[in-house]
Order: C-alpha cells, then sequence, then structure tokens
C-alpha cells in the first residue's frame, strides 16, 4: 500500500531541491571534519554535567553527540516531516482529487519545502529536535543532538571564534533543550499533543486560503502608511500558518508559542549560567550570534517572515526576560516551579506579561 504523503508531496524532489539549494562547504571536506566530531563527543558530555548542576534536571542515560552535514540534517528533516504530516496527508488523499491536481500539489509542495529546507540547512547549526526520526528503531529517544557541521566552520572562520570554547558553547545549549524535555516528564508529552492537534485540526480548503489572501491585502492596502498592524507585521506573528489558521488553531499555535518561548528563553539562561568559568569567549558568542540571528537582509528576510521564524527569534528576548521577571519576584531557579505540572506552564500572553502568571501560580 502507497505511503498516502507521497501522493502530495514530491519527497524525491524536495531533496533534490533542498540539497541544490544548500550547496556544500568546502571546510567540511578537508581535515576540519575529523576534529570537529572529536571535539562534540568529548564537549557533549561536559556540557551535559554542567547543565545538570544548573537546571537541577535529572536526564535518563547518556547524550551522544552526531555531527552531520546539511545533506543529512536534510534527509532527517524530511523524514519527520513525512512521519508527522501522513495523518494530514492521508485525510486529503481521500477528498477526490483528480491525477492532475495531485500532480500539481506534488510539484508545488516539492518546490516549496525543498527551497525552505535548503536555505534553513545553511543556517543551522545545531538541533534538538523532538519531531526528529530516527532510522535506528533501538536507539533511546531524545539520547542524541545534533550539530551540522560545515556551518560550525563557517561560523567559527568568519567571526574568528576559539574552536573548543565555541563548541562547547554549542553544546550547552543544545543538551539544555535535551534536559528540558527528558528531565521533566510531561513537557515531551504535551509538546507532541500539541503539535499533533494542530495536524489534526488542518484541513485544506482552497476557499479559506483565498478568503485569507484577500483580508491579508486588504488589511495591508489599509494600513499602508499608518501606525498600528499591518500585513508584514500580521505575517511577524506566526507567518503564513497563523494568516489562515483558524480560532482553534490560532490558540494551539499561541500554547505553543508560550511552551517555546519558556523553553528558548529558560535555554539561553542557562547556557549563559553554566558557561561562567568555563568558557571565557562566551559574552562575545552570545552577542554575535543575537546579531546574527538578527542581521537577515532580501529574500532571507521574507523567507523568515514568512515562515514565522522572526516570531520564533521574539520569543529568545521574551523568555528570557519572563524568567528574569519572576526571579526578581521568587528567587533563583524560580522556573522550577513550571516543571512542577503541566498547569504551570505560561501562556504567550502571561510570558508578555509576567506579574499574570505570578499572580496564577502560587510560590511553592
Amino acid at each position: 500500500m502507497s505511503d498516502p504523503a507521497d501522493e502530495h508531496v514530491d519527497w524525491e524532489l524536495a531533496r533534490r531541491i533542498a540539497v541544490r539549494v544548500a550547496g556544500t562547504e568546502p571546510l567540511y571536506q578537508s581535515y576540519l571534519a575529523e576534529p570537529l566530531r572529536q571535539d562534540f563527543a568529548r564537549f557533549v558530555p561536559v556540557a551535559a554535567e554542567l547543565v545538570a548542576i544548573e537546571t537541577g534536571l535529572e536526564t535518563p542515560g547518556e547524550a551522544h553527540a552526531e555531527v552531520i552535514d546539511r545533506t543529512g540534517w536534510i534527509d532527517a528533516n524530511i523524514a519527520a516531516f513525512r512521519r508527522l504530516l501522513q495523518p494530514l496527508l492521508g485525510a486529503a488523499a481521500g477528498a477526490g482529487r483528480t491525477a492532475e491536481t495531485s500532480r500539481v500539489t506534488q510539484t508545488l509542495g516539492a518546490v516549496e519545502l525543498g527551497s525552505v529546507l535548503g536555505w534553513m540547512s545553511k543556517r543551522v547549526l545545531g538541533q534538538y529536535d523532538l519531531l526528529w526520526a530516527s532510522d535506528d528503531e533501538t536507539a533511546t529517544a531524545g539520547d542524541t543532538v545534533y550539530f551540522v557541521g560545515p556551518n560550525i566552520l563557517v561560523t567559527e572562520k568568519r567571526y574568528a571564534f576559539v574552536p573548543a570554547q565555541f563548541r562547547l558553547w554549542l553544546a550547552l545549549h543544545e543538551l539544555t533543550h535535551r534536559s528540558q524535555f527528558t528531565g521533566v516528564p510531561w513537557l515531551r508529552p504535551h509538546f507532541l499533543q500539541l503539535v499533533n492537534g494542530l495536524v489534526d485540526e488542518a484541513q485544506p480548503d482552497p476557499e479559506r486560503v483565498r478568503e485569507c489572501l484577500r483580508n491579508l491585502m486588504s488589511l495591508r492596502r489599509s494600513s499602508t502608511g499608518q501606525d498600528g498592524q499591518n500585513g508584514q507585521d500580521l505575517l511577524g506573528e506566526g507567518g503564513l500558518a497563523a494568516v489562515f489558521a483558524t480560532d482553534h488553531q490560532r490558540d494551539l499555535i499561541a500554547q505553543v508559542g508560550g511552551m517555546m518561548s519558556l523553553v528558548e528563553g529558560h535555554g539561553d539562561v542557562t547556557m549563559a549560567r553554566a558557561a561562567r568559568g568555563h568558557i571565557p569567549d562566551a559574552d562575545r558568542f552570545a552577542v554575535v550570534m543575537h546579531h546574527r540571528r538578527r542581521n537577515v537582509r532580501g529574500m532571507a528576510r521574507l523567507i523568515q517572515r514568512l515562515l514565522g521564524i522572526e516570531a520564533k527569534l521574539a520569543q529568545y528576548q521574551a523568555g528570557e526576560d519572563f524568567i528574569a521577571q519572576i526571579e526578581a519576584e521568587r528567587g533563583p531557579r524560580a522556573v522550577d516551579r513550571i516543571w512542577e505540572r503541566v498547569e504551570h506552564l505560561p501562556s504567550m500572553a502571561e510570558i508578555r506579561d509576567p506579574q499574570a502568571w505570578l499572580e496564577r501560580v502560587p510560590a511553592a
């Protein structure tokens, strides 16, 4: 029986496009690749210990590092997308589409997905992704963190980073995410429940897409030259997914946004604190990488807006600000109160207004 996902996206075409957009990096094809793999094998256990001391979260098993190239990152994410979208595309397969429509859908989906993955594969440095499918059925979920070798080498060369320090710094960030999703028993199931809810709610509706596009263009025209929200600002709130979402989907997006803002903010705060006394250049890394996130122009800037990446970047700072304010009120490690139960998770509104969370969730 054929996979219904294959009837709506030409995955092989998407992969070819992504790989071509990604290109190759001569640095990673040189003698520099092997020391990179050796460093992460050495630094990941160190980072895991530093993160455990800083967060107090107990994680099962040992963390392992895997250094991959851009094609490896693309392959893993395509596998994850296929697994995640199979129920949605399977439902769409029964909608009575013609063979011609299916061919057009396959091609358009492949071009869009391949272009996006190819562009992102040139920017990602590390990834701990809960949706990443593993080819090894015996692997323990959450044990491996991934580092995109070509991009790390390019970044180190461009900014004259000390490799050993920068690689330990990156490991701290990814190991913090691992500690969150394996050290808090309910966090990973809750996140996957929200994501699956978004997929289950998604129903391809061409008329709704046309209506949303009309509304978006109308809003853009009416707001030109005026203060307040315009079409581009609307995209900045969550990309096209938020524009075309139903009210219930926007609620789910807001829940995911609040959760990820907390996770990313906690990740940056933990990384900064765990680096003290171990990574002399940590402050410089943070400043440079913050600038790198924001300093995007032209077509890349448009892609960020369409995908909602700008909203994600804003989540880093919002999450850090939230943690700073609740710690100012309740002391260090106030975030531990959140890890006690899912009901303590802040909403996106509470991330922006920490006092509302402090009033809702009593101190331990």
